[in-house]
């Protein structure tokens, strides 16, 4: 009954304009309502890749990049050719300050399209913080003892 219910609610029109007025509430500024819209289209339509990063963004937007991350790694699950998806993981990666996936994600997407102006900006971007945190950080011993403890709690460091 519960399988048939949920297929039931399954409506990709109606997860479409779920779509649409999260996209006018983003940009609107309206980041919680957009967040609302994009999880009624989800629900609508569980395969759209596009609701997935847009709520991916949302997150981004929202400071909440775990919750973005999330997203992002299904839209590469559900198309591994979907640009948009490594773009949302580089910046995840980098609001959570794991410059190194950022910079594999941002050139996951550019092996699809070289010519990608999210993953090339959002590399640039990346290679700049790098290079700024290390040259700044060498006079503060905070930051390097906060970059030590993040740098031993991920495992592929």
């Amino acid at each position: 009954m519960k399988k048939f219910m949920t297929e039931a609610y399954l409506d990709p029109v109606k997860a479409e304009e779920h779509k649409t007025a999260g996209n006018e509430k983003f940009k609107a500024g309206d980041f919680p309502g957009a967040i609302k819209e994009f999880e009624e289209g989800l629900r609508r339509n569980p395969k759209n890749v596009n609701l997935y990063s847009n709520r991916s963004m949302t997150y981004v937007k929202l400071m909440e990049p775990v919750q973005g991350l999330r997203d992002a790694d299904k839209c590469i699950e559900l198309d591994p050719n979907f640009i948009k998806g490594y773009a949302r993981k580089g910046a995840c990666h980098h609001l959570l300050k794991e410059y190194h996936k950022a910079m594999k994600a941002y050139e996951s997407g550019l092996e699809i399209d070289p010519s990608n102006k999210e993953c090339m900006e959002g590399k640039q971007k990346t290679l700049y913080t790098i290079n700024t945190t290390a040259h700044a950080g060498q006079g503060n011993p905070d930051d390097d003892a906060e970059r030590q403890r993040h740098a031993m709690a991920d495992p592929e460091i």
